[in-house]
């Protein structure tokens, strides 16, 4: 059996729980075993009717009072009581903060290994373990790892790595309520207040139209024109590895193997030479255009349109051209 932790804030799930469902289920067809989901919390059984919508054959909802806000320590005790009682053969959970907190705990206390931020899963065909995919030595190498003998096998797996299945909204799984063995005296470190951080940028990975820019861009400041274009397009800004490093963009908006992985519907890299640790982290977008002075840069090789030259004339006469359309369109309207 495949478990999938299903991460909810507020009520709301995050997309990464729904997207390892998928993968979950494909990696199940070479198993002949279920797909189990599980979700935290308090007062949250409606969540199964989302949940049931991607794959899982089973749903258990993990309720308690003490799971209303989300403290490591309660959390990881109500999930391994979970785990101990499914006996699950292998166990997913999200790269997130919370994913990242919770992985390795549960793995000591399961005394297993885990195999954290994952960009692919596979099952091998001649001994059925789970081959679990991750980059090594700074994204220079891509490692493969197996756990043979300890269970569950058990990734983490980065936010947008496998794509969102196609929700079935006809189809229902009926959902399990598991309530924990949990007391105060579990909580060791004790939530006084919950301050959320106001983001200047939306989440790249569920960003459609991503203006990227690398090295090439200069400066900080030229990342302006960058963010003029995505707003003029309705997407956002991100950058490569280089371009985080030299503080011209916050951490996280890098896309590559050290970053995120996005899937949008367009991607304009501008100033980015394509290394490897940064195609591996966009390549899926639907549509790549690329804006680079070496025609012969890696990632003229794998866009849809390649246009060579310097990049500042041809951003702004990208720019004038959006304005001159919408000006055109607001027009016709009035």
């Amino acid at each position: 059996m495949i478990m999938v932790y299903c991460e909810q804030r507020n009520g709301e799930l995050l997309n990464v729980g729904l997207e390892l469902i998928g993968k979950a289920v494909e990696l199940s067809k070479d198993l002949d075993g279920e797909v189990t989901a599980v979700v935290c919390g308090n007062k949250i059984t409606q969540l199964s009717d989302k949940i049931s919508q991607y794959g899982a054959t089973r749903i258990i909802i993990v309720e308690h009072p003490l799971l209303e806000k989300y403290t490591v320590d309660a959390y990881t005790e109500a999930l391994y009581q979970v785990i101990t009682s499914e006996n699950p053969d292998i166990l997913l959970l999200g790269a997130t903060l919370t994913g990242r907190e919770l992985g390795p705990r549960l793995a000591a206390r399961l005394r297993t290994g885990l195999t954290a931020d994952c960009t692919n899963l596979e099952i091998d065909p001649e001994s059925k373990l789970l081959l679990m995919t991750r980059p090594a030595f700074g994204g220079n190498l891509m490692a493969t790892i197996i756990c043979p003998e300890r269970r569950p096998q058990m990734a983490t797996i980065r936010p947008g790595v496998f794509p969102l299945p196609k929700p079935d909204t006809q189809r229902e799984v009926e959902a399990y309520v598991f309530t924990p063995k949990l007391s105060e005296e579990d909580i060791k470190v004790k939530v006084q207040q919950i301050i959320a951080k106001v983001r200047k940028h939306k989440d790249i990975t569920a960003e459609k139209i991503i203006v990227a820019g690398g090295r090439g861009v200069g400066s900080k400041e030229n990342f302006e024109l960058l963010e003029e274009l995505a707003e003029l397009l309705g997407g956002g800004i991100a950058g490569s590895r280089a371009a985080v490093d030299e503080g011209w963009l916050p951490k996280d908006l890098q896309v590559g193997q050290t970053g995120k992985v996005v899937r949008p519907k367009l991607y304009i890299a501008i100033g980015i030479s394509g290394a490897i640790q940064h195609l591996a982290g966009m390549q899926e977008s639907e549509y790549i255009i690329a804006i680079n002075k070496d025609p012969e840069a890696p990632i003229m090789k794998i866009a849809d349109l390649a246009i060579v030259g310097d990049w500042k004339p041809i951003v702004r006469r990208l720019i004038q051209q959006l304005k001159q359309t919408m000006n055109i369109q607001e027009e016709k309207i009035s």
